[in-house]
C-alpha cells in the first residue's frame, strides 16, 4: 500500500509538470525511477493482454498490464491537473519568472541525477548526449509552423505529441504548437469537433504503444546511450525554462469563449543583480534544487520495472 501511495504521490508530480512550458511529465517519472516501469507497462497493452480481456480473465490480465502500478500513476496524474494544476496555471500568469525559476532549479539538477544513471560515460553517451541538447533547444528555437486541419496533418500530430509527452525534457503542448496545430486542437476540445478530435485520440494511442515498445527495446538494447540522449533532452529543455525571458504570444478566437493567449516564442535576457526579484528568482533556484534533490532521496528503488 504505501508503495501505491508514493507512485500516486509520483503522479501528482508528472500531472503539474505538464503545465510548465518546457517541463515533461516523463522527466518527473524517469527522476523518481519509475520511467522504465510506464514504459513497459504501457507495452503490455498488446495481443496477450486483449485475448486475457476478451476471455474476461480478469486477474491475469491486471496482473499483465501492471494495472495497480497504472491505476495509482494515473490517478494522481489526474487528480493532479484538477488541482494542483491550476494552482501552479495561477502562479504562471501571476509570478511566472519566480515560478519558472523554482522549475530551473529542479530540471538544472536533474539533469545531473539522471545522467549518473549512465553506467559507463564514454564517446557514444557523450555524443549523444550533445544530440539530445541540441534537438531541444532546436525545438526551442523553431517558428511555429501554419495550422494543418487535414486527417494525416492532426493524426501525425497526436502521435508527436504523445511521443513528446512520453519523452523527458520535451513538451507535449510546446511541439503542438511548433506544429501550428496547438491553437486548432484547443478549439477543438472546446467545440468537440469530432473531426480533430478522432484523428488526434487515434494518433495518441497509436503513438503511446507503439513508442512505448520502441523506447522498452531500446532501453535494453542501448541502455547507456538511451539514458544520455534523455539528459540531453532534459538539458536543453533549460533554454525554455530559463526565467528570465520575455514570452512571445498572439490570442486564438474560440467558439463560445474568451480568447486564449497561445506561446510562439521567447526573448531571452540576463538577470539584473540589482533587482529583489532576481535574488528571490535565486533563491527559488536552490529550492527547486533541493526540492528534486529529495525526491530523488527518497525515491530509491522502492519501484523496479515491471516486465
Amino acid at each position: 500500500m504505501s508503495q501505491l501511495v508514493s507512485i500516486f504521490l509520483k503522479g501528482l508530480a508528472m500531472g503539474a509538470a505538464n503545465v510548465i512550458p518546457g517541463v515533461s511529465g516523463g522527466t518527473i517519472a524517469l527522476i523518481t525511477g519509475i520511467y522504465e516501469r510506464l514504459i513497459n507497462a504501457i507495452k503490455s497493452f498488446d495481443l496477450t493482454a486483449m485475448k486475457l480481456l476478451l476471455k474476461r480473465q480478469w486477474g491475469p490480465f491486471w496482473a499483465a498490464i501492471d494495472g495497480s502500478f497504472l491505476t495509482a500513476l494515473f490517478g494522481g496524474i489526474a487528480v493532479s491537473i484538477v488541482s494542483l494544476a491550476k494552482l501552479l496555471e495561477h502562479l504562471l500568469e501571476e509570478q511566472e519568472m519566480l515560478t519558472m525559476a523554482f522549475f530551473f532549479g529542479l530540471i538544472l539538477l536533474s539533469v545531473l541525477f539522471v545522467g549518473k544513471t549512465v553506467r559507463q560515460w564514454g564517446m557514444t553517451p557523450i555524443i549523444m548526449f550533445a544530440i539530445g541538447t541540441a534537438i531541444a533547444v532546436g525545438i526551442a528555437l523553431l517558428a511555429p509552423a501554419s495550422e494543418d486541419n487535414s486527417f494525416f496533418y492532426v493524426f501525425l500530430c497526436g502521435i508527436v505529441a504523445m511521443c513528446s509527452m512520453i519523452l523527458p525534457g520535451l513538451s507535449g503542448s510546446f511541439v503542438l504548437i511548433i506544429m501550428g496545430n496547438y491553437a486548432l486542437i484547443l478549439a477543438a476540445i472546446g467545440s468537440a469537433n469530432l473531426s480533430i478530435l478522432v484523428p488526434l485520440a487515434l494518433g495518441c494511442a497509436f503513438g503511446m504503444i507503439a513508442f512505448s515498445h520502441v523506447l522498452s527495446w531500446i532501453f535494453k538494447k542501448f541502455h547507456d546511450q538511451t539514458i544520455a540522449l534523455m539528459t540531453g533532452f532534459i538539458a536543453g529543455s533549460l533554454v525554455i525554462i530559463w526565467p528570465w525571458k520575455n514570452t512571445l504570444t498572439e490570442q486564438i478566437l474560440r467558439d463560445g469563449k474568451d480568447p486564449k493567449e497561445v506561446v510562439t516564442g521567447y526573448e531571452w535576457f540576463m538577470p539584473s543583480l540589482a533587482e529583489t526579484n532576481t535574488w528571490y528568482a535565486v533563491l527559488l533556484v536552490i529550492a527547486g534544487g533541493v526540492t528534486i534533490f529529495l525526491m530523488e532521496k527518497f525515491a530509491g528503488n522502492e519501484t523496479p520495472s515491471h516486465d
